[in-house]
């Protein structure tokens, strides 16, 4: 039987995914990416040099490891061939070593060009997208004119769906935003020329998989930005367009959700997000300058500074549950070195009682309570062994697995791979 285990960010992305996958990787045979898009980023150092994936499996660096891009990933073509290039430049050749679902939804121009439309517009409401054609690839798939991978090999199907698409969205752009409209024979040959190019790449993701689990192999199923950012279970509207919890992994690969037999679970000792929506924990004074400065807080996909603040134990442990969280891995402890006192966020004052605030997730207007801790002077910095912690760097830990209900199995204590404490290992 295999041993699958989900990677999950708890919080609203940027958690420090790559450093753990970097860390399991030495005992896996196979990383499958099952939702989103190119608007997500997992910051890795190879041989010294920087390089930030967005939509390739962050494991792909390691040889040995097969990775997949999954049919719940909408894929901007452009920006899938500039990644392997760039991936090529650092870690050689990587044609064996990927494979793309035919089912994949891809991203077009004219996707782009209304996400980029509608956040620049004043009748829409801002939600702090990336403009890169996430959400309305999305909701072409939900509303079933996507052009997928496999539609590519066949001229006549592709040309009839760029057709239906561009009479919706040049009427749009045209009408609604005195725009100019797309191009279908530009659009359709770029198409072909990019099917032509993605051949090599193409495959059948649920058969390759299966017959992974058969033989017994280990399989990493990586999730982009964080459960709170999830379209149904996350801060609504302020979302990302895909189910980014453990329950997006079923569809967004296609395999049982009895299948994963360990999640494990990544969240900051503190919190960040970037773009708009609620955040009850944020800092605006010296505090949340500190955290920001320190902890290096800009966004790898967007370049746009992230906000910060206290950890909130009331949607961590929420999230914990929902995605039924065996471990957790805490990271970036060591931003939190040299204050005085931390604060974790154990409850909300709101006119909502909680249960209501877990359903619906509006937690705009809380008022967060903390239970405040001593802060610690030792550094924690490049600790590997939990007991050579301070005690109240232990305490702020045991706080979070009493509130969580879940143990904290690894701790990241600084931006190097060694830098690392280990305390149950998940594979």
């Amino acid at each position: 039987m295999s041993k699958t285990i989900s990677l999950l960010g708890l919080q609203w992305g940027d958690e420090g995914k790559g450093k753990v996958v970097d860390h399991l990787a030495k005992d896996l045979d196979a990383a499958i990416r099952y939702q989103g898009g190119h608007n997500a980023g997992h910051t890795l150092i190879v041989d010294g040099k920087k390089i930030v994936f967005h939509l390739l499996p962050s494991a792909i660096c390691h040889e040995d490891i097969h990775c997949y891009i999954g049919r719940g990933v909408v894929v901007s073509l452009d920006a899938l061939f500039e990644e392997i290039e760039e991936a090529q430049e650092l870690i050689g050749n990587i044609e064996d070593r990927l494979t793309i679902s035919l089912a994949c939804s891809l991203i077009q121009p004219y996707h782009i060009k209304l996400d980029q439309l509608r956040e620049s517009s004043n009748k829409s409401t801002k939600i702090g997208t990336t403009g890169r054609g996430i959400g309305t690839a999305y909701e072409d798939r939900v509303g079933r004119r996507s052009v997928r991978v496999i539609d590519l090999f066949n001229e006549d199907n592709l040309k009839s769906k760029l057709e239906e698409a561009l009479d919706f969205y040049n009427s749009i752009f045209k009408h609604s935003f005195g725009s100019e409209e797309i191009d279908l024979n530009e659009l359709f040959d770029k198409n072909l020329q990019q099917g032509e190019k993605l051949k090599p790449y193409v495959g059948n993701v649920i058969q390759e998989v299966r017959d992974l689990q058969d033989k017994g192999k280990k399989i990493l199923f990586e999730g982009a930005q964080g459960a709170l950012l999830d379209v149904s279970l996350g801060t609504y509207p302020y979302v990302t367009s895909s189910n980014s919890s453990v329950s997006g992994i079923a569809s967004g690969v296609g395999i049982s959700p009895t299948d994963i037999s360990y999640s494990l679970g990544i969240a900051k000792a503190y919190a960040t997000r970037v773009g708009e929506g609620p955040f009850p924990t944020e800092l605006f004074d010296e505090t949340g300058a500190y955290l920001a400065e320190k902890g290096g807080e800009v966004g790898a996909t967007t370049g746009r500074p992230r906000r910060c603040g206290w950890l909130d134990t009331v949607l961590l442990s929420n999230v914990v549950r929902l995605n039924g969280i065996d471990g957790l891995c805490i990271t970036k402890i060591d931003v939190l070195d040299g204050l005085d006192s931390i604060k974790i966020c154990t409850d909300y004052k709101s006119n909502l009682n909680r249960d209501e605030m877990i359903e619906t997730m509006l937690i705009e207007d809380v008022i967060p309570v903390y239970t405040e801790l001593e802060g610690w002077e030792e550094p924690t910095e490049g600790i590997q062994n939990f007991d050579e912690l301070n005690q109240k760097a232990k305490d702020f830990i045991q706080n979070i697995e009493e509130i969580c209900n879940v143990p904290v199995i690894m701790i990241s204590t600084g931006p190097k791979r060694e830098d690392t404490i280990i305390r149950e290992y998940p594979l």
